[in-house]
């Protein structure tokens, strides 16, 4: 049974390591909507253009008063080349130890290849400015995703 987080939930505050020498807490962001997404890897093709999806809807994003945080366990040098070689005008979370991942629920156990890892599952998470959980995305697939996630916060939240 998992302890994840389900709609209607208050998230419990977390703070995290992020691009910008700077940590994030939940708590910083009330008063503003989150769009908290999981990815498995920096610079691999499907994380890359889950990136670019939110940072060409980052404007409207901002127009709906919500902030966009991506997550992965990469390690913040390796968040802060990524974001900058893709200009991705909002911070990643490195969540190294997999403490985030883990309070959502998102490692799970992959096969590649016959090869069987733990990994992120690619999931959304939207948050509003009261920090309750009200949208969850789980084994999300990159194509319009990032256009399906605004169009929920404009429909639920806005």
């Amino acid at each position: 049974m998992s302890n994840a987080p389900k709609i209607g939930d208050k998230i419990a505050n977390f703070t995290r390591p992020a691009t910008g020498e700077q940590n994030i807490s939940l708590s910083d962001l009330r008063g503003k909507n989150v769009v908290l997404y999981f990815y498995p890897r920096d610079s691999t093709p499907g994380c890359t253009t889950e990136g670019e999806n939110f940072r060409d809807l980052h404007a409207e994003f901002s127009k709906l008063n919500t902030v966009i945080l991506g997550v992965s366990r990469d390690t913040l040098k390796r968040h802060e080349n990524f974001k900058n070689k893709y200009a991705f005008p909002f911070e990643l979370l490195s969540d190294e130890d997999e403490t985030l991942c883990r309070a959502f629920d998102v490692i799970k156990l992959k096969k590649l290849y016959g090869k069987e890892s733990f990994g992120i599952e690619r999931s959304t998470f939207l948050i509003d400015e009261h920090g309750i959980l009200r949208y969850e995305w789980r084994k999300v697939k990159v194509k319009d995703h990032a256009s399906a996630v605004l169009q929920t916060v404009k429909s639920t939240l806005s």
